[in-house]
């Protein structure tokens, strides 16, 4: 899901009144908002026969065949707190212009500073980037009890899960990445949140959290995800840049509450937004096996970055 650069202007800086453009014409500390009737565009992908992105069938955006062209990337922040990273793209073809793909939400009125400008990154696919995922060597409990690391599961394999009892593994997914930017891991570490040990996962990787009092009553539900980028406090929970990660992700048959270091944390969840990101390798297969493509969101409140400020997460012994 894109948006028209043009929607997303600066309101003070250098540029005032400017879309968001290309990176030679860009200026860092620019402050830019998302308008209120921005629509998000579908766009499909593929790689072309002689390589390169073209817009795939189905797509709501371009004719198929039509050039896609990876500009740079982008870290703003948010007046709410939230780093968001935007990756443009120039289409060509029917759709002629600069686009924006957020990695993260962006929020309609909120203030965002541009704080880097960086040229279009390595060759990879645009799925990675979005990716859901335990880092190698996560250990993963088991229907029995046991502690498996993820590596060595496979489909059939059945792992405990919150709400449905012991569960087989549909499909386990794969991706090396550059830690860096969006791509770096979170490490959260060993007891922090009452984990046995390290758990690092993938920056939009959603943590189970189960609040007795519902936090004062602030949030709707006492069953909330959040995403792991949101718990970072730079002491127990940090970015970790540099080198490589692997990644590793896990579906079921439903989106199900897993255990991975002994804490409940998301699995991979299918729907056609997820899976339309997905290398092409993996896509097919991931839709061979889930034709419907439906998975229903866990139960629970999405909480951001300003909630989770606003919640007890300490787990009880810790200081």
């Amino acid at each position: 899901m894109v948006f028209w650069a043009d929607d997303i202007a600066v309101i003070s800086g250098a540029n005032l009144g400017d879309g968001l453009s290309d990176p030679k014409s860009v200026c860092p500390g620019d402050t830019y908002a998302l308008f209120d009737d921005a629509l998000p565009l579908r766009l499909m992908v593929q790689t072309g026969s002689g390589g390169g992105r073209r817009v795939a069938a189905g797509s709501a955006l371009g004719e198929p065949g039509d050039a896609i062209t990876l500009l740079g990337r982008y870290t703003l922040m948010g007046d709410d707190g939230n780093r968001v990273e935007l990756l443009v793209l120039h289409l060509g073809g029917s759709a002629e212009g600069i686009y924006a793909l957020p990695l993260s939400p962006m929020g309609a009125g909120v203030e965002y500073t541009l704080l880097v400008v960086e040229d279009a990154p390595e060759e990879v696919q645009l799925s990675d980037l979005l990716c859901v995922s335990f880092a190698l060597g996560t250990m993963i409990t088991m229907g029995d009890g046991s502690q498996r690391a993820i590596e060595t599961l496979a489909s059939g394999d059945g792992v405990l899960t919150r709400d449905h009892g012991v569960q087989p593994v549909r499909w386990v997914g794969r991706a090396t990445l550059r830690a860096v930017g969006a791509f770096a891991p979170v490490v959260i570490t060993a007891g922090a949140m009452g984990n046995a040990g390290d758990l690092i996962v993938s920056q939009h990787h959603r943590m189970f959290l189960y609040l007795r009092n519902r936090a004062g009553r602030r949030l709707p539900t006492s069953e909330v995800l959040v995403q792991a980028k949101h718990l970072v406090n730079d002491d127990t929970v940090f970015l970790r840049e540099g080198g490589f990660v692997d990644y590793l992700s896990l579906v079921f048959d439903r989106h199900e509450i897993i255990y991975a270091e002994g804490i409940p944390a998301e699995s991979l969840m299918v729907t056609e937004a997820v899976v339309n990101r997905l290398p092409p390798e993996l896509s097919g297969a991931v839709k061979t096996q889930f034709p419907g493509l439906s998975q229903l969101q866990h139960f629970g409140t999405e909480a951001g970055r300003e909630a989770v400020d606003q919640i007890p997460l300490r787990q009880p012994g810790r200081r």
